[in-house]
């Protein structure tokens, strides 16, 4: 039988059923957005830069994406952002903006694209969120969105800086919400927004590439989460660009499409060990898909999902 709860909006009860957006729901809720307009044109990152990748497969991407969609969609809520104008790298929504967990206002902050091929991208959100009842604010620094800013618990956040994200945005959110940031410096082409390096596994334990930052950053990160470190030799197969939805770790995998002797094969497979190993410790299940066509733009699973709200961080695990 279902526990009847209500949340505190503005000092006023919303019961059950009375509910105003979906970050007030009891239910893990997410958006996402359909890769019409996915593209690598205008090669933005490093990956798209150096690698030479083969021509992308426009439907074998639509695949992929309805099976992480379907998966998610018949658990969980999961709206779908408008593909309303050409941007190459919308479906990855990640960075469009973030809902923030600490603050009940029902706000959505928007963000400020430092990628070219981005600029503009928010303006679909604003429209999108201002009809589902949200109010929105424009951050007025250079953020990335949610793939920078990582929710700890409570007031506590960890926010990137250096590469997409200026350090100003992340003293921005402080002064406007009231919010704790953890700033740490990012420096790695490869790991240019913070989801490349760091992930909230839950409310009490953090994956971080704790060689990626300074010392004095990890001591910072340790006041307010248990860090499990993440083995060096993986870094480059997107462990910590995750999501997590109930008591399950969503995460890419791409061994179904390697053969053994491809050198990346073994890599693989140590990131799948390692996440199987860490989700066995921790009360949760992995559940991998492989999103192949979406890594030619240089993404990963945790880009393709924006939450709505963080619910899924507030079961408790066994």
């Amino acid at each position: 039988m279902p526990v009847k709860v209500s949340t505190i909006i503005d000092k006023k009860v919303i019961k059950d059923g009375e509910e105003k957006t979906p970050s007030q729901l009891k239910i893990p809720s997410y958006m996402m957005n359909f890769p019409f307009s996915m593209s690598t044109d205008n090669p933005n990152n490093i990956f798209m830069q150096r690698d030479k990748m083969s021509p992308l497969d426009k439907d074998k991407a639509y695949g992929q994406f309805m099976k992480v969609y379907n998966f998610m969609a018949s658990q969980g809520l999961v709206y779908i952002l408008p593909t309303a104008e050409e941007f190459q790298d919308l479906p990855y929504i990640a960075n469009i903006g973030m809902y923030l967990p600490s603050d009940e206002k029902q706000i959505f902050v928007l963000s400020n694209f430092t990628s070219p091929p981005r600029q503009g991208e928010e303006n679909i959100a604003d429209a999108m969120f201002r009809l589902m009842r949200y109010r929105t604010v424009r951050c007025p620094f250079k953020w990335e969105g949610e793939a920078d800013l990582k929710w700890l618990h409570n007031d506590v956040y960890i926010g990137g800086y250096g590469m997409r994200t200026q350090i100003e945005a992340l003293q921005w959110f402080e002064q406007e919400f009231g919010v704790n940031i953890i700033k740490v410096h990012i420096t790695s082409e490869e790991q240019y927004h913070l989801d490349c390096s760091i992930f909230p596994l839950n409310s009490k334990k953090t994956f971080v590439f704790v060689d990626n930052y300074k010392p004095e950053e990890i001591k910072q990160i340790e006041k307010y989460t248990e860090i499990i470190p993440v083995p060096k030799d993986i870094y480059k197969s997107d462990p910590t660009n995750c999501v997590l939805f109930y008591n399950m770790l969503l995460c890419s995998n791409g061994l179904n499409e390697l053969k053994r002797t491809d050198p990346t094969y073994q890599l693989e497979l140590r990131k799948i060990h390692f996440l199987e190993e860490q989700t066995s410790k921790n009360g949760l299940e992995l559940v991998t898909f492989n999103v192949s066509e979406f890594a030619k733009s240089g993404a990963a699973l945790s880009c393709q999902v924006l939450n709505l709200n963080f619910e899924s961080y507030k079961i408790p695990l066994a």
